[in-house]
């Protein structure tokens, strides 16, 4: 396959890693790193509150365990500016072998905490260190990760591949939800002694494991190109923010749905069950299964995308959330193990799934090259703080004010209509950068075009 450099100028870029290697390495580094950074959201809902803060398991120390959540989100843009900054000028590759060590250590370490009846106020403050330092490195990851495919593909098939870096995020959460779903069928005691420390240990392997991988793929053909040609910006995050505030404010907006709408899905879920009464042996079953689904369906939208463009796809996603937001709490009302997975398995697998699996081609076609690691992050990670972040802790705070659903559906609709707007004043990327011809070697996502970052 011929993979597109995105070089313009006279000299031909160095050799390119094969675009199904890039995506593999990809797909494997993210799966790793958000395996990590997923696990503390379910800690946080099921085991963090009785063991850190409270003492029992109310709503209150799930309030507090979620703060804590939420913590880590608005440390995310500041990896995002950091590992931006230093990807434009340094590379792509070093910035994601950085931010993997970095959150397997942390991931570890939290595995080994004393709790809050051993140690008291330390237990939560370490807990809020650990989080900060995981936040800052997946702030860093997402933006690099995505660049590593989407600055080596092709663009008529960009969408299809860029993809698969969302993949890595799904199976992450798989593999999160799955060995905390082992570690639950231990008796309660031992399960809240040491069970749950397993799966925070197991990140310190998994690091090791995603680090091999990541070695080997060379950098991007993009940034070879700016490095050859001396356009590396001095200071790219300060550039991002000057030259293409409109981007990152589509970016901010277009996130708004499917990460606070996800972290509903997928992490508020938990809590919601319990104060249902309904256990998390019937929940995360559903959330494992429905990332099962997305895993295929986010692939199948990113190709969609490269044939109709990215924004009806997207668009179908963020009203798909509006619609759904009511439909999503009767069912989980009902307390029917059946009810709950259709509720959960068409809230991520086709209205999270239509957007997640669009952003990488859609957002990073947004930027230019010289910036692109900059803008992408910044934009990426601030909506970081406004939707995932707080969605758990609004949502438990609402229930905990009306003691019903209405509130939250409520909220949830109000996010599907921020990115729909958002994504409605967007320009269509796909149309422009689609202008080459199939192997071409023009590649008009390049380090010297995306005039679309450039208009504001």
């Amino acid at each position: 396959m011929t993979t597109d450099t995105g070089n313009t100028g006279s000299n031909p870029s160095p050799p390119a890693t094969p675009i199904k290697r890039v995506a593999t390495a990809s797909l494997i580094g993210s799966a790793l790193e958000w395996y990590d950074f997923f696990l503390y959201g379910t800690a946080a809902a099921l085991v963090f509150g009785p063991l850190f803060f409270t003492g029992d398991d109310s709503l209150t120390g799930t309030l507090a365990a979620f703060g804590t959540f939420a913590i880590g989100f608005v440390a995310r843009p500041i990896g995002g500016v950091v590992f931006g900054h230093f990807g434009d000028r340094l590379g792509r590759k070093s910035m994601l072998v950085i931010t993997l060590m970095m959150m397997g250590v942390c991931t570890a370490l939290i595995g080994l905490l004393p709790t809050y009846q051993q140690i008291g106020f330390w237990a939560p403050v370490l807990l809020v260190v650990l989080r900060i330092i995981q936040g800052i490195a997946v702030g860093g990851e997402w933006g690099g990760a995505v660049l590593l495919i989407s600055e080596n593909a092709q663009p008529h098939r960009r969408g299809f591949f860029s993809a698969f870096s969302q993949v890595g995020v799904t199976i992450g959460f798989i593999l999160s939800s799955s060995v905390f779903a082992l570690v639950t069928l231990l008796p309660d005691d031992q399960f809240l002694t040491w069970g749950w420390r397993i799966p925070f240990l197991l990140g310190l392997v998994l690091m090791l494991a995603g680090l091999i991988i990541r070695m080997k793929i060379a950098e991007t053909p993009v940034f070879q190109e700016l490095q050859t040609e001396g356009k590396v910006e001095r200071y790219p995050a300060l550039e991002a923010i000057r030259t293409q505030r409109r981007s990152i404010l589509l970016t901010v907006g277009a996130r708004m749905a499917e990460n606070g709408g996800s972290y509903i899905f997928l992490v508020f879920s938990l809590a919601y069950g319990s104060h249902l009464g309904i256990s998390s042996d019937v929940i995360l079953p559903a959330i494992i299964a429905a990332n099962v689904v997305q895993t295929f369906t986010m692939v199948g939208f990113g190709r969609l995308s490269d044939r109709v463009g990215r924004r009806p796809v997207y668009l179908f996603g963020a009203i798909g959330v509006v619609v759904w937001a009511v439909p999503f709490f009767l069912l989980m009302n009902t307390g029917t193990p059946a009810m709950i997975w259709i509720a959960i398995i068409v809230a991520v697998g086709l209205c999270h799934s239509a957007m997640i699996g669009t952003q990488p081609s859609f957002f990073s076609e947004l930027f230019t090259g010289k910036v692109r690691y900059s803008g992408l992050s910044i934009g990426h990670e601030v909506a970081a703080i406004f939707a995932g972040g707080i969605a758990p802790l609004i949502a438990t705070a609402l229930l905990a004010w009306a003691g019903h659903f209405w509130p939250i559906a409520i909220y949830l609709a109000i996010l599907g209509l921020i990115s729909t707007i958002a994504v409605y004043c967007a320009p269509e990327t796909a149309s422009r950068f689609q202008t080459s011809t199939p192997g071409s070697g023009r590649d008009h996502n390049s380090a010297n075009t995306g005039r679309i970052g450039e208009s504001v």
